[in-house]
């Protein structure tokens, strides 16, 4: 594995994120880490480590590079691919989630962008809106498997958005450069403060729950946008997700969970299987939510 970040350069990431919303961890995976999760996205994308939900058809002598192109995001990786699994609990990643998230960390997401030329980035968004925690301690980890750039569809963000708390007004969207995602609107910001964060294969970007994200189409001419993503949290918190009918969300705690660092005080709830591996909806393919 990489070696530990150096104190100094934690300490800059720490307070980039707390003022900032966002952080980037240079060499989060080594080129070689890279290069492996990279080639397990085919295996996936090829259905050979298990089903995908609503994954398009590929034939048997279509190249590595069509089959990717087929898909957009598959959630759930870490369902399918031990490999993928271990990258949520990736020591350099965990070493930065106990500074910014607390001493006991969980994850419950996953998720694997491909977007080759021409495919859709998401509009405005809080991760927040989505996976809604009981003490604001959600963040993301987004790994770049390729340079992330703007031509390519890097994410762009809108610094300090975080710092409120304040989830925004959605709504759906027809805008041709984004996938199916509900969009956040009326807020106090404007796209011209968006910052794009450009970043190199291997590095990771750090963001709170609440901070305003999107990302454009990739407009290259050849050439994908990977990026691994991982969702984690305090595992002080119950998390209420998918809240099932009929049930009150103050006693309902999702735990389909990867706990990462320190100890669960939930652990007697045992955990649990929910979630399979599935396709993100995207207009070329029905936006069936």
């Amino acid at each position: 594995m990489p070696p530990a970040t150096p104190a100094a350069d934690v300490e800059a990431l720490i307070e980039q994120v707390r003022l900032g919303g966002y952080g980037v961890l240079p060499d989060a995976l080594s080129p070689e880490e890279v290069a492996g999760v990279n080639a397990e996205a085919i295996r996936i994308c090829r259905g050979e480590l298990g089903e995908i939900g609503h994954a398009p058809a590929a034939g048997r002598d279509d190249s590595d590079a069509d089959v990717l192109r087929r898909y957009l995001c598959v959630h759930h990786p870490h369902k399918l691919s031990g490999l993928v699994r271990r990258s949520v609990a990736h020591p350099r990643i965990v070493d930065t989630l106990v500074r910014v998230v607390g001493p006991n960390v969980k994850s419950m997401q996953s998720m694997l962008f491909i977007k080759s030329e021409g495919r859709p980035g998401q509009p405005w968004h809080q991760d927040e809106f989505f996976i809604p925690t009981r003490d604001r301690s959600l963040f993301a980890v987004w790994i770049a498997l390729d340079d992330a750039t703007v031509e390519n569809g890097c994410l762009w963000v809108l610094p300090g958005s975080h710092r409120r708390g304040v989830l925004y007004p959605d709504r759906e969207q027809d805008d041709a450069r984004f996938d199916c995602s509900i969009e956040a609107y009326d807020f106090p910001y404007r796209d011209e403060d968006a910052i794009p964060v450009e970043v190199p294969a291997g590095s990771a970007v750090v963001f709170n729950g609440y901070l305003l994200h999107r990302s454009l189409p990739n407009t290259g001419r050849h050439g994908f946008r990977r990026a691994l993503v991982h969702h984690y949290m305090s595992a002080e918190s119950p998390l209420c997700w998918r809240v099932p009918p009929g049930t009150a969300p103050a006693r309902w705690d999702y735990r389909d969970i990867v706990l990462v660092a320190g100890e669960d005080p939930y652990a007697y709830k045992g955990t649990a299987d929910l979630t399979r591996a599935y396709v993100r909806p995207d207009k070329d393919g029905g936006c069936d939510r």
